[in-house]
């Protein structure tokens, strides 16, 4: 990273209370020095998770008209594009045309796409946003991050061993995505999750594996985290996908420790937090972000 610092365009949701999407990203990247333009895909007042939802989507002529305006000042050179949550088609499909755009201003511009479409066999997005992803916004990206169930999405191959996790990574690979990690997955036993990456520079080819603690409770948010920290610690280290994965790993680590010990000091003694409670301390995990504890180990394969 320059003097300058590098430039982030984030292109996904925000809430006004709690931390996903861009609430989590821009804080994140900023703490590690990125300087971080935001475009919000939605404007909700909370994530998903609650029982009451109120906001609006933002559309493609909403895209546009955001981008122009850093066209027309010249202010659209950027060294990472990252995208997350979209809700809208047509929004999605916009997206495609600021890559390109944003590509040829800058062609050693880095895209790190989150696939974000659903988890644990479910869609919460539109399923017309998938073939999007599928022919459009995929052989764009740079770096990949789906979840299991993402990854089947993207590839039409069912994911039920590593095996088969490999195949759906080489998939993504043909498809033009140097980089493809799957950020977690139901693979290994009740109480770990199972990362798996993959990367093909040219022609040369490495994968790692990572055994992640389970934690009892559903967090929201966690991939928006876990692709803000990707990109970071990729700047610093690039193409060193191990040292890159156990960095993110620990820092997602103590973020979810803490944001679990809180919530359930909340609650009080034998009771489930409430969504509300699990929502993640990322304000109180700074100096986490800044120099994650090496608790994490990733296996070259």
């Amino acid at each position: 990273m320059s003097d300058e610092g590098c430039r982030v365009l984030s292109i996904q949701s925000h809430v006004v209370s709690g931390y996903v999407g861009n609430k989590s990203a821009t804080f994140t990247l900023q703490v590690l020095g990125f300087e971080v333009d935001a475009i919000n895909s939605v404007q909700f007042s909370n994530h998903t998770g609650y029982k009451h939802v109120k906001g609006q989507v933002l559309n493609s002529d909403e895209l546009g008209d955001l981008f122009d305006g850093l066209l027309l000042n010249d202010i659209h050179h950027y060294s990472y594009l990252l995208t997350g949550y979209i809700g809208d088609p047509s929004f999605l499909q916009r997206v495609g045309d600021v890559v390109k755009e944003l590509k040829r201003v800058n062609p050693n511009l880095v895209y790190v796409c989150d696939p974000v479409m659903g988890d644990n066999g479910k869609m919460y997005v539109p399923e017309s946003l998938l073939p999007i992803y599928k022919d459009t916004i995929v052989p764009l990206a740079d770096i990949i991050t789906p979840n299991q169930f993402e990854a089947e999405l993207l590839t039409d191959i069912k994911i039920t061993s590593e095996e088969e996790a490999r195949k759906a990574m080489q998939c993504l690979h043909d498809k033009g995505v140097g980089t493809v990690i799957i950020s977690s997955s139901d693979l290994g036993p009740e109480d770990v999750l199972i990362g798996l990456g993959s990367t093909e520079n040219n022609g040369l080819k490495k994968g790692i594996r990572i055994e992640i603690p389970r934690l009892p409770v559903n967090f929201t948010g966690t991939g928006d985290l876990f692709a803000a920290l990707l990109l970071a610690w990729w700047d610093r280290h690039p193409n060193n996908l191990k040292l890159v994965c156990e960095k993110t790993i620990a820092t997602m680590q103590q973020v979810l420790r803490r944001t679990l010990k809180a919530a359930q000091a909340l609650a009080g003694p034998g009771k489930t937090p409430s969504v509300a409670q699990l929502e993640l301390r990322l304000i109180q995990s700074k100096k986490d972000i800044e120099t994650p504890e090496m608790h994490i180990k990733v296996t070259e394969l």
